[in-house]
């Protein structure tokens, strides 16, 4: 029964008591999925790639910092943290 618990804890949405791991529509999710398609297959050095390679991890830190802020569950709120730290990384590297 404790794991039970503990599965609902983490992924429980705190505002419907649903568990929820993923949200739809998520647009800035989409955003960024389409950014990273684009980025992939327009012309290497053109100007859609470099911006595209801008606003891509833009959308990441947006996505993560709204995750981190306002997610619904423990769940949702690590995976902000996890991906604002990839993008930090990412950026370092």
């Amino acid at each position: 029964m404790a794991e039970r618990s503990f599965v609902r804890w983490w992924f429980e949405n705190r505002e419907t008591g649903e568990l929820t791991v993923a949200q739809f529509p998520n647009w800035p999710l989409f955003a960024t999925g389409l950014t990273a398609v684009t980025h992939r297959i327009v012309d290497d050095g053109s100007r859609i790639q470099a911006i595209t390679g801008f606003v891509g991890p833009l959308l990441w830190i947006y996505w993560a910092g709204d995750e981190l802020i306002r997610g619904v569950n423990p769940w949702r709120r690590v995976l902000g943290v996890l991906v604002l730290l990839w993008q930090f990384r990412q950026v370092v590297a």
